[in-house]
C-alpha cells in the first residue's frame, strides 16, 4: 500500500541559557485535507534530548522509534544518556545511509550537550547544521519573522517559552497547513517537560 505522506506543519526550537524550548502545532494535512488535529510532532529521545519532526508521518515515527531504541541501548551500555550532538550525528549517518530510499523528514534535535545546550537541524539525506534557533515546515517563514525579531541568545527558558509561542501563533494565523493548537516543551536540568494546555494559556496570558 502506498505510504500516506502528510504535509504542512510548523516546528520551532530555541537554545536558552538554561535549557532548550520546542514548540509545534497539531495539524497534519494531506493536500488540502486536514488528516489529523492531534498529530504528535515532538518526541523525547531520552530525558536530556528531544526532536521535532516535519514531513512524512510514517517515516518520522519509524525514525523516532529507531533513535529512541538506540538511545536506550546506549544508556544501558554506558550508564549515561546520549547527548544532543551524539543523537544528531547518529541520525545524520542513518539518513545519509538511507539516501537512495530516504526518510522524508526534516528534524530539529535539541537538548543537553555536555555542560551546555545545543540544537541541530537535519534534512532528509543527513545534512547536519548546528543552530541557536530553527523552524521547520510550511509555516516556518512566518515563524522566522518573529524569531528573527525577538530571539536573543543566552536568554532563559522562561522568556523563550513566550517567544516560541508567539512565533508559532504567527504561523497558525497565516499558514493553512499549521493549526489545531500548540504543543510546548522544554529540556532543563530537571529533564524533559511537556506543558499542559492550561500552562500554555497561562504563559500567553501573562505575556499580554
Amino acid at each position: 500500500m502506498e505510504e500516506k505522506i502528510l504535509k504542512g506543519t510548523t516546528t520551532i526550537g530555541l537554545v536558552c541559557s538554561d535549557g532548550v524550548v520546542l514548540a509545534t502545532d497539531r495539524r497534519a494535512s494531506y493536500g488540502h485535507f486536514i488528516a489529523s488535529k492531534t498529530a504528535k510532532k515532538a518526541f523525547n529521545i531520552n530525558n536530556k534530548v528531544a526532536a521535532t519532526v516535519a514531513g512524512s508521518v510514517g517515516d518520522a515515527e519509524s525514525l523516532m522509534r529507531l533513535i529512541q531504541a538506540e538511545a536506550a541501548l546506549y544508556e544501558i551500555n554506558n550508564g549515561e544518556s546520549m547527548q544532543a550532538r551524539s543523537v544528531s550525528s547518529l541520525l545524520s549517518n542513518i539518513l545519509q545511509g538511507s539516501r537512495v530510499f530516504p526518510y522524508l523528514v526534516q528534524l530539529i534535535i535539541a537538548g543537553q550537550d555536555g555542560k551546555k545546550y545545543a540544537l541541530f537541524t537535519l534534512d532528509p539525506i543527513g545534512g547536519l547544521i548546528e543552530e541557536t534557533y530553527a523552524s521547520t515546515g510550511s509555516g516556518s517563514p512566518m515563524a522566522y519573522g518573529i524569531l528573527e525579531r525577538d530571539f536573543k541568545e543566552n536568554t532563559p527558558v522562561e522568556k523563550n517559552l513566550v517567544i516560541a509561542l508567539h512565533a508559532l501563533a504567527a504561523a497558525l494565523a497565516r499558514d493553512s497547513g499549521t493549526g489545531d493548537g500548540m504543543d510546548l516543551y522544554s529540556i532543563t536540568e530537571a529533564g524533559f517537560k511537556q506543558y499542559s494546555d492550561e500552562e500554555v494559556k497561562k504563559i500567553l496570558d501573562a505575556a499580554k
